[in-house]
């Protein structure tokens, strides 16, 4: 099958697949979906968790075999079968959402990784390695030291370090699974900049992201699958956020700003003149019940440093922090979650959740004394305690006893939302509480928040996301280079005022 480019003339597909089905268990989780990308394009494969996207790509990269009868076209050659050896040296390159990193090698080992692989051993060129994983980053445009361990570096610069392994390979086409997720605004401008440069030298990508304004900004095309299924393929042309996502849900949802008047309510939280070198500066602001402060500003601003603080993981070397009328000085997060702070991580995979464990284990691991019967913990209370929270945030799940990463991305988060309930929170601090999930998934949780807001939770709701505070948030801090920049009020201002200000 051909499709028309620009000009009116049929371009043959770089890759095409012609009824794929996959079943697991009894599930199907892809049916019969077709799916093409031209030589050069830039496509996004859109759809909300556990619609079949990774399935797909799996398929693809030859990690899984689909059911008989199924065709897949690379080229113009037919292959009845994609190996995982087969995909990478037809130039097939996936970045995974996990990245799929080693912690403890250096950023050029990591990247110049394929580099150091084969059948026969050999010494190791750590001048070559070095040279390759530099010319990697100047083609993205940044500078890393490449000889640190990348357990160093923070999560956004890791997603860097794994887009650019997979373009040290002679890639003809590149996946990427939510490639910015953990970006800052101008580190997801230069990286579509990337993208754009790879399209015009006749790479093509293929773009898996929840957000739908890069989508919109970067794509030629966009395949919707839901639950399994080919819903369409559509030119972005003409198309809005609004239109994605009801084709992703088959439901529509209303974006309005839901800041409240909270001035009365009573403080809980009071942090006067908070510094720590280097991470930020002179921070002050009031939490009262009930109310949710959004925090947002660019990567490097102290958001999360200012989180971690809050939770006791870091001492602040001057300043003041005040729960309910008690001056504190956290020792340990320990001791932060007794008084009453909890803390959801903005790194889900690694920090958030134990994913070979199970869920009940995953949700109770901040709260074992609550489950306790004497000295051991006892299973009816757990059961108990885990079915409560499951019910009442609407987790979707099979059984309490499957590991977590059985679960969709939204359901993780879900989960990792009630580990931190579970311990009855004064403050809840939600740092990013929505990366790698889907546009779905997003407003079931920001339902929560409000949700729990309503009830009397004060809330420390973190994202670079500005639309995600600007329409969640009572209150708004604006934090630049580890100071307070600015203080919004999402009635009195509007979005593009606002995202003007923070990115500037």
């Amino acid at each position: 099958m051909s499709t028309a480019t620009d000009d009116g003339v049929k371009a043959q597909p770089l890759l095409s697949l012609r009824g794929i089905n996959m079943t697991f268990g009894g599930v199907k989780a892809l049916k019969n979906v077709s799916f093409e990308v031209l030589p050069g394009e830039v496509h996004c494969l859109a759809g909300e968790n556990g619609s079949g996207k990774s399935t797909l790509i799996k398929v693809i990269s030859g990690v899984y075999r689909p059911a008989d009868g199924a065709e897949i076209v690379f080229d113009g050659e037919t292959i009845s079968h994609m190996t995982p050896a087969m995909a990478q040296s037809r130039g097939i390159q996936i970045i995974w959402q996990d990245l799929a990193l080693f912690p403890e090698m250096s950023v050029a080992e990591n990247i110049a990784f394929q580099t150091l692989s084969g059948s026969r051993p050999r010494f190791v060129n750590y001048a070559a390695i070095r040279a390759i994983a530099e010319e990697a980053l100047v083609r993205l445009g940044v500078t890393l030291d490449v000889d640190r361990p990348l357990k160093d570096f923070a999560i956004a610069q890791r997603q860097i370090v794994a887009i650019a392994r997979a373009l040290v390979g002679e890639a003809r086409i590149v996946f990427m699974d939510e490639p910015t997720a953990s970006l800052t605004q101008s580190e997801t401008d230069h990286l579509l900049a990337i993208v754009r440069t790879l399209s015009a030298s006749g790479v093509a990508v293929v773009f898996v992201s929840h957000r739908l304004a890069e989508v919109l900004d970067i794509s030629s095309r966009i395949t919707v699958l839901r639950d399994g299924a080919l819903v369409g393929v559509y030119p972005v042309e003409g198309m809005t956020q609004s239109d994605i996502t009801e084709l992703m849900t088959g439901r529509t949802f209303d974006q309005n700003v839901r800041a409240r008047n909270v001035s009365q309510n009573p403080v809980l939280l009071s942090v006067g003149k908070l510094s720590r070198p280097g991470e930020f500066e002179d921070i002050s602001f009031d939490l009262r019940r009930g109310e949710t402060l959004g925090v947002t500003g660019l990567l490097g601003s102290g958001r999360t440093e200012l989180a971690l603080t809050l939770f006791g993981m870091r001492r602040p070397a001057t300043g003041t922090i005040v729960l309910e009328g008690r001056a504190m000085r956290f020792a340990s997060n320990r001791e932060a979650i007794a008084s009453g702070v909890a803390y959801l991580s903005e790194d889900r995979l690694s920090l958030g959740l134990n994913q070979p464990q199970s869920i009940a284990d995953n949700l109770v691991m901040a709260s074992l004394n609550r489950i306790l019967g004497g000295r051991l913990i006892s299973p009816e209370k757990k059961r108990s305690l885990v079915a409560r929270w499951i019910a009442d945030l609407g987790i979707r799940i099979g059984k309490q006893d499957d590991a977590i990463s059985t679960l969709s991305g939204g359901n993780q988060q879900r989960v990792a939302i009630a580990k931190w309930l579970a311990t009855d929170p004064k403050v809840l601090i939600l740092d990013a509480p929505t990366v790698g999930v889907d546009v779905g998934a997003r407003a079931g949780i920001f339902e929560i928040v409000a949700r729990l807001a309503e009830a009397g939770l004060a809330i420390i709701l973190i994202s670079d996301e500005v639309p995600e505070v600007y329409f969640n948030a009572d209150r708004i801090i604006h934090m630049e280079k580890g100071r307070i920049a600015g203080w919004h009020d999402p009635r009195a201002t509007t979005l593009k005022d606002l995202e003007a200000a923070v990115y500037a």
